[in-house]
């Protein structure tokens, strides 16, 4: 069942652009105009936060990194 949640957005315009970001999560996208923006925005999210869908059977490991290392 889908979920609906609100988003605050910016929309600021680069030259010929305008470019909309979600100010929740790093998601941003663009548009000829802000409605364009906007509907690009909103299809960004969707992508985002559909679920992961495994497309073939990987193999999960885990290693050690060195941090701070001189």
């Amino acid at each position: 069942m889908p979920i609906k949640r609100t988003f605050s957005v910016s929309i600021v315009r680069e030259g010929e652009w305008y470019v909309a970001q979600c100010l929740e999560v790093d998601v941003a996208s663009q548009g000829e105009t802000e409605a364009e923006a906007l509907a690009n925005l909103r299809e960004a999210l969707e992508l985002y936060f559909e679920e992961p869908q495994a497309t073939s059977l990987s193999r999960v490991e885990k290693f050690e990194v060195e941090l701070g290392a001189a």
